[in-house]
C-alpha cells in the first residue's frame, strides 16, 4: 500500500471515528430532559397534599370528649361538637344512667379528670363572668341544658350550644365535660344544685 492509500484510510478511520461519538447517547441527557418533567409531577403530588390538607382544615372545626365514670360509678360515652356558624352542635351518646334520670351537664375549665370524683376538672368554663342560668338568659359559657335518660338508662342527645366556639382563650377544647347525678334547675348559683360529678372527659380537637 502506497503512502496516498494509507493517508486515505487514515481519513476514513478517523471520520468513522468522529461520526460514532456523535451518535453516542448522553447518558446524562434524559435526566436532564426529565428533570423538568419530575418536578412537575413532584408539584402535582403537592397539590395532592394541598388537598389533604384542605380536609384537614375542614375536620378543625369537630372536637369529642370521651366520658369516664367516677370512681363511685358513673355513666360511660361520647360527646362530640361541631362548629356550625357562630354556634356549636353537641351530639352525646352515653349510658349506665338510671332509666328515665336527669343530668346536669356542663364544661368545666379544666382540662383534667385525673381526681376520683373529678373535682380536678374546676367549676364551670365562665370566661365572661354571668351567674348560672338557662340556654335563653345570661349563663356560663359552659352551661348547656340537662341530659334526660330514655328507659334503658341510655341519652342520645342533639342541641345547639348558641355562641360556642371550640378554639381560642374562650374556646371549649382543652376543657372538660361533667354529667351531674341530679338535674340541673338552672337557679342555685353557681352549680345549678346538680349534684356529685358522675362522669368526665376532655375536650379534644379531631
Amino acid at each position: 500500500m502506497n503512502f496516498h492509500h494509507k493517508l486515505g484510510l487514515a481519513a476514513l478511520i478517523l471520520a468513522l471515528q468522529a461520526c460514532a461519538t456523535q451518535e453516542k447517547p448522553d447518558p446524562h441527557a434524559g435526566h436532564t430532559a426529565a428533570a423538568p418533567q419530575a418536578a412537575k409531577q413532584e408539584m402535582g403530588g403537592m397539590g395532592g397534599m394541598g388537598g389533604m390538607g384542605q380536609k384537614m382544615h375542614d375536620m378543625s372545626g369537630m372536637a369529642m370528649a370521651s366520658l369516664s365514670p367516677a370512681a363511685a360509678g358513673g355513666a360511660t360515652g361520647l360527646v362530640m361538637f361541631h362548629a356550625k356558624g357562630e354556634d356549636l352542635m353537641v351530639h352525646v351518646k352515653a349510658s349506665g344512667f338510671a332509666p328515665g334520670s336527669m343530668h346536669g351537664f356542663h364544661v368545666h375549665d379544666k382540662g383534667n379528670c385525673a381526681s376520683p370524683d373529678f373535682s380536678s376538672a374546676g367549676g364551670h368554663f365562665n370566661p365572661g363572668a354571668h351567674p348560672h342560668g338557662p340556654q335563653d338568659a345570661a349563663r356560663h359559657a359552659g352551661d348547656m341544658p340537662n341530659l334526660q335518660a330514655d328507659a334503658q338508662g341510655k341519652v342520645d342527645q342533639k342541641f345547639v350550644l348558641k355562641g360556642a366556639k371550640l378554639q381560642g382563650e374562650t374556646g371549649l377544647v382543652g376543657r372538660a365535660v361533667i354529667v351531674h347525678a341530679d338535674a340541673d334547675d338552672f337557679k342555685t348559683q353557681p352549680t345549678g344544685n346538680s349534684g356529685a360529678r358522675m362522669a368526665c372527659g376532655v375536650i379534644a380537637a379531631h
